[in-house]
Parts: structure tokens; sequence; C-alpha cells
């Protein structure tokens, strides 16, 4: 049995590849929920749903996030009727006392539809519909992420980190943002100095998730601050992994992160933005995959590989180098 620590779309990449030395009855994805947005009324959550859109073959892989070949009529139509009233746009939090009102959320992810600023499809829209009206009627997220993964038909189990609210916020040079709204709507430009997981102290694992800890653990290529972060933050997490074999797998080839705003994050909360800040970052993992081209060395088994993932077969060879670092450790 092995469980995988997800988020962004470096950890589901390297899934592409899994079968290559696991079966799917043998996987748990943990996936972050710190990402987790209520945008116009409907609750969005991002790495989930990669997750779901993967496992259900309807991915759009040019982009790594929505479904393939979506429209997006209902998005349009808000910019137009937005422009048309003279309403503003951009991210607009809901105000203050709203941010907790009705669904318990974390303060500061809730935000107004008006000319909504991430873009969704219609057909992932209804996903999120679905998603809130299953929320609303008293189900939780553990639950509603089940059923959704067992309509599109997924061979692997996933679980949300926590059915609390989290909320991943980017303090930076022009105020406090979601990171939705710092790198969806501002491309990650805004200098940032902290990283805060709000709720995260009084959140809870959810069910099943520190059962899955006890068996080996692979961090995927994922983002180390706010794709992983939110996780490590709960409570327990970091524990768990401190008494089970865990290979984290690199972001970075040396200082250079593959994707994503990994390295100023990394920056900001007082990390090396480089593949050595993952001894840092990760003080429980026993085994690190890196890059063949990569000169960092760890006092941990280190595995090299060429760890870029452009295909399937790129992802079993990194799977491949994860197994013979698990060898080692497990």
């Amino acid at each position: 049995m092995v469980t995988f620590l997800s988020g962004g779309t470096g950890t589901p990449k390297l899934l592409d590849g899994a079968g290559a030395s696991f079966s799917p009855e043998e996987i748990t994805v943990v996936a972050n929920t710190g990402d987790d947005i209520e945008l116009g009324g409907l609750f969005v959550s991002p790495d989930v749903d990669t997750l779901l859109f993967q496992g259900g073959g309807v991915l759009d892989r040019e982009r790594w996030w929505g479904i393939r070949g979506d429209t997006h009529r209902t998005h349009s139509a808000l910019t137009d009727i937005a422009k048309a009233a003279g309403l503003p746009d951009g991210p607009q939090y809901l105000e203050a006392e709203k941010q907790t009102d009705g669904r318990p959320l974390a303060r500061w992810r809730r935000f107004s539809g008006v000319a909504e600023f991430m873009t969704i499809g219609d057909r992932d829209r209804a996903v999120h519909l679905t998603r809130t009206s299953l929320l609303d009627q008293g189900h939780t997220l553990t639950e509603v992420t089940k059923t959704l993964a067992d309509g599109f038909g997924l061979a692997i189990d996933v679980l949300p980190m926590s059915d609390d609210p989290v909320a991943s916020l980017i303090h930076t040079d022009e105020g406090l943002m979601h990171f939705q709204e710092y790198w969806v709507a501002n491309r990650g430009e805004p200098t940032v100095s902290n990283v805060e997981f709000r709720g995260s102290s009084s959140a809870e694992p959810a069910p099943g998730v520190l059962e899955a800890l006890d068996d080996v653990v692979v961090i995927g290529p994922s983002n180390p601050v706010t794709s992983i972060g939110p996780m490590l933050a709960l409570p327990g997490v970091a524990k768990a992994l401190m008494q089970t074999p865990v290979v984290a797998v690199s972001p970075f080839l040396g200082d250079t992160a593959f994707s994503g705003p990994a390295g100023d994050l990394m920056r900001a909360v007082g990390a090396t933005p480089s593949t050595a800040g993952l001894a840092t970052a990760y003080p429980f993992a026993d085994a690190f995959v890196i890059d063949s081209d990569d000169d960092t060395e760890f006092d941990r088994p280190t595995i090299q590989t060429d760890i870029t993932i452009d295909s399937p077969k790129d992802a079993g060879r990194v799977i491949s180098a994860i197994s013979e670092a698990l060898a080692l450790v497990a």
C-alpha cells in the first residue's frame, strides 16, 4: 500500500506512471484543500478536481486543470454582464462578516462571483454545483469527494486532507491574498513576505488520512509550501510522517523550480528555494528522488533520474526511481 500527498500539478503528473509499480487498489491519494475557495456561492476544490478529472479521463492535459473541450459560456456571460452593468472586475472578497456565515469557512476564501476571476468551464461548474449542494445537504467533504470519485469511475482512493476549512493565505507587498488570488488573478507577481495556513490549527485530518499515513508515503514534485504545506500544518500529520517511510520527489532542478511559484514561496517561509531546501521542508523524509543533473547532496538515500514529466512514460520512470528509494527505507 502507498499513499501519495498531492497538490497542484506535480503529483497528478507523477500518478500517470503509478501503474509501473503499484496497482490502483494499493494507492491512496491525500489531496490539498488549502487552495479551496467559494466563488459565487460554489465550493471549488481545485486540487481534488484535478485528480477527479484525471482519473475520469476528462482532464484538460494542456492546462492540467478543468475538463478537456469544456465550454465557458457562463463565465463569459458573467464578465459581459458585469461590464455592461458597470460592476467591478477582479477578485472581490465578500465582506468580513460573511466569510464565516452559513457553511463554515476559514476567513478569506469567500469571493463574489461578479466577473469571476477564475475561468470555470460549464461542465466543470456542474461538478462545483453538485459538490456545493451535497455539502449543503449535510454531507462532509470526504463523503462528497467519494461520491464524485465514484461518479468519475476512479480506480484509486482520493481523500481530501480535511473536512474542516483551511485557507492558504499569501502575505504580499500588495496586501493579504488567498493563494488563488495571488497565483491566478495576479499571476504570482506580488512580492511574498509570508505564507499562512489559516484554520489549520483547529482543523482535523479527514477520516482515513492518518490511517493512510501508516503506509509508505510518496510526496510528489508538488509545491512544498502551498501544495504540501497545508497538510503538514494539520495536527498529527507531521508526527505521522516521522513514523513511516517517506520518499520525496524534488520539484526543483537545482535552484530552478519546474513550474509555479515554489521558489518565491520557499524563500518567503525561510527555506532555501532549491532542491537543498527540501531537507528543511521535509525533515521527516527518509529518501529523496532528484534529477540526474542535480548535484545536491543529502544525508539520506538519494536516487537520481531524469525527473522531467511530460508523458506517462516519463512518470513511469520517476515512479521506478521512487520504488528503488522505497526499497532502501521501507
